[in-house]
């Protein structure tokens, strides 16, 4: 077995830390080696193989990546190209479109308002927004363009938005053609938009429109996170993006997660990409610009789709989850709201094999867990519809994001093979040992950790001994 002893001095050290050496060693998700929280890094190292032959059979120009254990930074890095025209690289501070992972942050600012007694979780929508009384269903769709509808016995719940039994449609993107219709012709804006319209104008027209089916008898995928942000607005008499600001984003410490980017980070946002006759190229301007987060009116705060964000700010989310509601000392949500958040909210009403919906998020249950490479029971996850990816294990203290920028890739493997690598990962009988020597010098014994060596090396610029030479060395 190889020994390699690390060494620095104190105070050069606090120098080198107080550098901004990357967005991890920001207080709160510290990067450390992985063996210190049970990884394994040589494992852990096939993700490297796995993203850098993706990107070579152009299943994906490149992502970013980060892992987490017990609240630690243990694999964080970027592969390829964010614009593969300009031979742009991704970087790991890259700021990415997250799309429908805006859905669990506006969860959580509807939970937030819960815990101080605004509503309870039953009461009907047309409490605070009466343009939804009287719902409809939809019933048929003429080729004119009309329809007909018949009267919802139920109303429409702040629950069935959280888990979408509403019945609400989701426009553009909706499975139903005749939904997809009937809210263009309606003027609805679904997902993120450059033009000058807010959530209310667009909610309030929402409102009007039949409804798919039911209240809390399916399960369709919907704007009603979107319902959800304009209740915030509502209740708090703040802006969406204020209360976020305020409530949830400054406390968590996530600076570049935002609807409409600042200046000065505009040009860390990544370019979305597409396969287009076999080489990558910049997706065109659709039913929406891509540059929504950097240009036009900025005034449509999308509580299902809106926001940017990195690795590190998703993270730190995350493991506000994790730690039963608190980060760095702020409490954000109480224990009982985060367990009751993540119990099963569709009961009786069929979903996909292996998982359930929580308030927020999905949920691997002891079907999925048993089928392999999702994690334990009681993962939560989600994703974006630019391919973007996470998971959190709360039973292993597990955070696992992949973060790509894409649109029409049907080939990408990399979303199940990294949760999958993640897990394997896991190696809680590797020991690690660390004694301080005295002197000015402090020093850290790391076991088969050669690829370790290298990463400190590479990117920290410290120097690694092999520790047969290390008695050369005066530490006085």
């Amino acid at each position: 077995m190889r020994i390699f002893t690390f060494c620095l001095c104190v105070l050069v050290s606090s120098t080198i830390f107080a550098q901004p050496i990357g967005p991890a060693f920001k207080a709160g998700m510290d990067f450390v080696l992985a063996e210190s929280e049970g990884m394994s890094s040589s494992r852990l190292d096939r993700i490297d193989n796995m993203l850098e032959r993706s990107i070579e059979e152009d299943q994906i120009p490149g992502a970013v990546a980060l892992v987490a254990r017990n609240g630690k930074i243990v694999y964080y890095k970027s592969f390829g190209q964010a614009d593969v025209t300009t031979s742009r690289d991704f970087k790991v501070k890259d700021i990415f479109r997250i799309a429908s992972q805006t859905k669990a942050i506006t969860s959580t600012a509807i939970m937030i308002l819960w815990e101080e007694g605004h509503f309870q979780l039953d009461d009907p929508i047309e409490k605070f927004i009466p343009a939804f009384k009287n719902s409809q269903i939809l019933d048929t769709l003429y080729e004119d363009g009309t329809y007909d509808t018949y009267p919802a016995k139920k109303k429409i719940t702040i629950r069935h938005l959280l888990t979408h039994t509403s019945g609400i449609g989701y426009g553009v993107i909706d499975g139903d053609s005749r939904m997809t219709q009937i809210y263009k012709q309606a003027g609805i804006t679904d997902l993120f938009t450059t033009k000058d319209i807010t959530i209310e104008e667009s909610i309030l027209k929402l409102a009007k429109l039949p409804l798919h089916h039911e209240p809390g008898e399916k399960w369709t995928y919907s704007e009603g996170l979107d319902v959800l942000g304009y209740l915030v607005e509502l209740i708090s008499e703040k802006p969406f993006d204020q209360f976020l600001r305020e409530r949830l984003f400054d406390p968590l410490g996530m600076d570049d997660t935002w609807f409409y980017l600042p200046i000065e980070k505009s040009n860390r946002l990544v370019p979305i990409q597409h396969f287009q006759d076999g080489k990558w190229e910049e997706f065109p301007v659709t039913f929406y610009d891509p540059d929504y987060p950097i240009k036009g009116a900025k005034r449509f705060f999308s509580g299902g789709a809106g926001l940017s964000s990195t690795a590190k700010d998703y993270a730190r989310f995350l493991q506000m989850y994790l730690n039963k509601g608190t980060f760095n000392d702020k409490r954000i949500l109480s224990r009982k709201t985060i367990e009751f958040v993540m119990a099963n909210q569709v009961k009786g009403i069929d979903m996909w094999p292996g998982a359930y919906v929580g308030l927020a998020f999905g949920v691997v249950n002891e079907e999925g867990a048993d089928l392999g490479g999702r994690g334990s029971e009681g993962t939560f996850d989600w994703g974006g519809y630019f391919n973007t990816q996470y998971f959190a294990d709360p039973e292993e203290n597990i955070i696992g994001i992949l973060l790509k920028q894409t649109q029409n890739t049907a080939n990408d493997e990399t979303s199940w093979k990294f949760r999958q690598l993640v897990f394997q990962a896991v190696d809680d009988q590797q020991p690690i040992r660390t004694k301080t020597v005295p002197g000015s010098f402090f020093s850290i014994i790391v076991s088969d950790m050669e690829k370790s060596k290298n990463w400190y090396t590479d990117n920290l610029g410290f120097e690694i001994l092999n520790e047969t030479n290390l008695q050369d060395r005066r530490l006085s």
